[in-house]
C-alpha cells in the first residue's frame, strides 16, 4: 500500500511495500529511496523532493501510518473536495484555469464535510445544479508554496452525475475561462497541458 505526493509533477511515494508498480522508481537513475524514518531522513526527502535532478522518490517503512504522520507534520495540511463529473453520455467535465485543463476542486470550509466541499465547488466553478454525488474515488496530494508556509493539500475526489442540458458558466473569480464537456478518447490532447494528480483521477473514474 502506499500514498502518492506530488511535488509539482514529481511523485513522492509513503510505502509500506515496494510493489511490481514501484519498483521501476526505486531503480530508476535520477530517484531517491530511504527506508528509514526519523527526523533526519523525513527532512531530506523533502529537501531531495525539490530538487530539479530528482525524478521520484518512494519512502519505505514497515508502518505507514507513522510514517504518513511523521511526514504531514512537516507541512500546513488543507482539505479540498473535488468532482469527477459525468453527464449522461459519460463525458467528463474539464475546465480551464490559469493556463492548465483541470477539474472542479476546492478548499473546505469550517465544519464541512468532504463530499459538501466537492459538490458545492463544483456548482460554485461551473454553475451546475441537481448533481448527483455517487460515490468516491481517490485521494490526491500535492505540495506547494503559500508566502512562508509549506503546504500539502489532501483532494478527495468523488465521482458525480449531471445533465449536460444545463449551461455551462465558468467561475471568472477563480480565473476559469472555459468549461468543455470532454469524450474519453480525447483527453489525450488535454491531459498534455494538466496535472499529474488529474490524470490519476480521470484513470480512476474511467476504470471504476
Amino acid at each position: 500500500m502506499y500514498i502518492k505526493i506530488y511535488f509539482d509533477d514529481k511523485p513522492l511515494f509513503l510505502c509500506d511495500n515496494v510493489d511490481a508498480t514501484l519498483q521501476p522508481y526505486v531503480h530508476h537513475d535520477d530517484a531517491v529511496f530511504i527506508d528509514e524514518l526519523n527526523l533526519h531522513t523525513v527532512k531530506s526527502m523533502i529537501h531531495e523532493m525539490q530538487e530539479s535532478s530528482v525524478h521520484a522518490g518512494v519512502f519505505f517503512h514497515k508502518d505507514l501510518q507513522e510514517l504518513k504522520d511523521a511526514f504531514f507534520k512537516k507541512f500546513t495540511l488543507i482539505k479540498a473536495g473535488g468532482g469527477f463529473v459525468l453527464n449522461e453520455n459519460k463525458d467528463v467535465l474539464m475546465m480551464f484555469r490559469r493556463g492548465k485543463w483541470d477539474l472542479p476542486k476546492g478548499k473546505m470550509d469550517k465544519k464541512e464535510t468532504f463530499e459538501d466541499c466537492a459538490i458545492r465547488e463544483t456548482e460554485e466553478e461551473t454553475g451546475l445544479k441537481k448533481i448527483k454525488l455517487i460515490s468516491p474515488l481517490i485521494t490526491t496530494y500535492h505540495t506547494y508554496h503559500e508566502g512562508s508556509k509549506y503546504v500539502l493539500k489532501e483532494t478527495r475526489w468523488f465521482t458525480m452525475k449531471v445533465s449536460s442540458e444545463q449551461k455551462l458558466l465558468p467561475q471568472a473569480a477563480e480565473q476559469i475561462t472555459k468549461l468543455e464537456w470532454v469524450r474519453k478518447n480525447d483527453l489525450k490532447k488535454y491531459l498534455q497541458n494538466s496535472f499529474p494528480s488529474v490524470n490519476d483521477v480521470l484513470e480512476a473514474g474511467f476504470s471504476s
